[in-house]
């Protein structure tokens, strides 16, 4: 990655970093529980145990989604703030020239071929993520089915990125690249 000309991420750089950083966790936590532990069918299997045939099954529908309403109203929160996030990051790298280095340049090393890989194969899925998120939301529901399977790679996906992203900075910190976390923390 072509760092800043002064060797150190700018305010703006380590904001949109930390910011998208804290936007994927949020989208990641809020659409694990409800893929998992609080999903409309887990909720409405507790209300169900819990109090047996006192209620109907469109009470205690109604209920699950107002346990529900408010992680998702977060979960949205956060893609929103993800797309314009995304936009600005895009945009910024755009015009201060930072660039990844192209993994299908000939010639290049393999850890720069690595790094340029994970970073396409990062930005594809995160635009892939916002348009079946907003398409989930705002599209005409005939590809619903498709578009959430898709979306819900993002649950996949994430550790992963986390992983390889951790161990691009440990290597960078053990290579001649000392200083990019601290750089990254505060300049």
């Amino acid at each position: 990655m072509k760092i800043e000309n002064s060797k150190q991420f700018t305010v703006i750089h380590r904001i949109l970093h930390w910011m998208i950083a804290l936007c994927m966790t949020i989208l990641f936590i809020t659409g694990f529980l409800r893929m998992k532990w609080m999903g409309k069918r887990t909720v409405i299997g507790a209300i169900e145990q819990n109090i047996p045939n006192t209620i109907t099954q469109e009470q205690k529908l109604s209920i699950a989604k107002a346990i529900l309403s408010p992680m998702w109203h977060w979960h949205q929160r956060a893609a929103y703030a993800m797309l314009i996030l995304f936009a600005i990051r895009i945009i910024y790298m755009i015009i201060k020239g930072i660039r990844f280095p192209n993994p299908f340049k000939k010639g290049i090393n393999i850890k720069e071929c690595l790094q340029g890989s994970v970073y396409l194969v990062f930005y594809i899925f995160i635009a892939i993520f916002i348009i079946t998120g907003f398409y989930l939301k705002w599209g005409d529901g005939a590809l619903k089915e498709y578009m959430e399977t898709i979306h819900k790679w993002a649950v996949y996906v994430f550790p992963v990125f986390i992983v390889l992203h951790l161990m691009g900075i440990t290597i960078s910190e053990l290579s001649n690249k000392k200083g990019i976390t601290s750089r990254m923390f505060g300049g």
